[in-house]
């Protein structure tokens, strides 16, 4: 229902006044459409980024056909993974049986390299002990007993995909990587990219790093289950972070994480029980974001910079310059995961855009200071207001009582931006409903590029589709 409709409509006329905004606020004990989804989804990612490795959730066969079908939406490639199936009988008896059965069927049948195990809201709610039944599946011979098996508690009725992401991750260094050797290190750095849908971000920065003449490992690295050639021929498993480098990870010469709140566990794991130097930085999404993560590269490793990326720098300020009318002063709204929403709003203010009203549901204390922090150090700025654990129904009173000129976010929220009479820029997970926008990064100084030119022609679009017949014309 548009604008227009609502005038028209005495109760949708109500539902974007103040009275309703304050009451929709008001609200505690119910969610409607929130911008994240649950633990086991970011396992099930950080999983398909090992090389052979097979995904399993201990929990229902729904959960996993859901994750599954999300992803294959959003990349368009089939997804592997598995679950034990469990049903009510688990629940009130345990879940081991179904598990044991499960790893020897799926061992059997599919022939991974590597099973990352994570669980869902059943398992958790009845306290299975994933690691004890991994035991005894081994003594039962279920699996070989020295078959490389990572676990990992996702509970989906607390925290988002980024904390199983994390989760996950952590699990896979505690479960096979071996003991660091003293201060000997493998001379490689490796990259962690986050809860990151966008597998061009992924190969954007393996050729950053490597143009640096960087040593690197990407962990995990699920480049090529998100978009995997068509030779004729499926493969179930595609080429990702090899079990001998993450065997060798804590012996890594340091660690660079692109996210900061979708890898926090992991990272205080890596720098302050192994004591391998870490740096994190705020995702590198436009060309201030992507000067500091290349300064910090720089700074870990002493490597110089080199002319070719200087002049996709030039390039990018080019284009910023070339551009910056269609989006200077321009007021948004934006939605999404915190790393997601620190990069964004950051490009924003670099090119005179207003960040008003920014929505991010996962969010959490220390993003919100870090994000007010940002919105400070800018004029454009000054006038921003975070909203942590919100959701998009919160967002549409903010659109209807308090407008903008766009809407930033992933598909979920089109029907809001339509209530508004918005355009919207897709960036972030997921989107079903447009194709090949993860194969074009949004990092690195091609990703700014990409970004200001999305934004400034979708402005350019909404004048063309809406201005007068005397003022359609060939040039913008």
């Amino acid at each position: 229902m548009n604008k227009a409709s609502a005038c028209n409509h005495p109760v949708l006329a109500w539902m974007a006044t103040e009275e309703y905004k304050e009451k929709n606020f008001a609200r505690q004990a119910l969610v409607i459409n929130p911008a994240r989804t649950c633990q086991p989804f970011g396992a099930m990612l950080c999983a398909l980024g090992i090389d052979g490795c097979l995904p399993f959730l201990h929990g229902s066969q729904g959960c996993a056909a859901y994750f599954r079908s999300c992803l294959t939406r959003h990349v368009r490639e089939p997804v592997p993974m598995v679950s034990d199936s469990m049903t009510e009988d688990a629940a009130v008896f345990g879940g081991q049986v179904n598990l044991i059965e499960g790893l020897k069927n799926a061992y059997a049948t599919y022939k991974p390299s590597i099973i990352a195990m994570f669980s869902s809201c059943m398992a958790e709610v009845i306290g299975d002990d994933m690691k004890s039944f991994i035991g005894n599946a081994r003594n039962q011979e279920a699996i070989p007993a020295d078959f490389p098996i990572a676990f990992a508690n996702t509970p989906s009725f607390t925290g988002s995909h980024i904390n199983g992401f994390d989760n996950m991750l952590k699990g896979l260094l505690q479960s096979l990587s071996d003991p660091r050797q003293g201060k000997w290190t493998n001379g490689r750095l490796y990259v962690v990219p986050g809860f990151d849908l966008y597998p061009a971000n992924l190969r954007e920065y393996r050729r950053l790093v490597t143009a640096m003449g960087i040593y690197m490992t990407m962990l995990p690295d699920p480049t090529e289950a998100m978009d995997s050639p068509n030779t004729g021929e499926y493969k179930m498993y595609q080429p990702g972070t090899s079990l001998a480098e993450l065997a060798d990870a804590l012996n890594a010469s340091g660690f660079i994480f692109m996210q900061k709140y979708s890898t926090s566990g992991t990272r205080k794991f890596v720098k302050n029980v192994q004591k391998i130097t870490s740096e994190a930085v705020t995702m590198p999404i436009g060309v201030r974001n992507t000067d500091a993560f290349l300064m910090t590269l720089h700074e870990m490793t002493g490597k110089p910079i080199p002319a070719e990326l200087e002049a996709e720098r030039g390039r990018a300020v080019d284009a910023a310059i070339d551009a910056h009318q269609y989006i200077h002063g321009k007021r948004f709204a934006m939605y999404g995961d915190p790393d997601l929403l620190l990069g964004l709003v950051g490009f924003l203010l670099d090119m005179g855009g207003v960040p008003a009203h920014i929505v991010c549901s996962n969010g959490n204390e220390p993003f919100r200071k870090e994000m007010e922090a940002l919105l400070a150090s800018s004029p454009f700025g000054a006038h921003g207001k975070v909203y942590n654990g919100k959701d998009l129904w919160h967002l549409r009173s903010l659109l209807l009582t308090e407008p903008v000129d766009m809407l930033i976010g992933d598909t979920h929220g089109k029907q809001i931006a339509k209530d508004a009479g918005l355009p919207l820029a897709r960036i972030g997970y997921y989107l079903p409903d447009r194709v090949h926008m993860h194969r074009q990064p949004i990092v690195g100084y091609q990703g700014a590029i990409n970004l200001i030119s999305m934004i400034a022609n979708i402005f350019i679009d909404e004048y063309d589709r809406n201005c007068p017949e005397e003022h359609f014309e060939f040039l913008r």
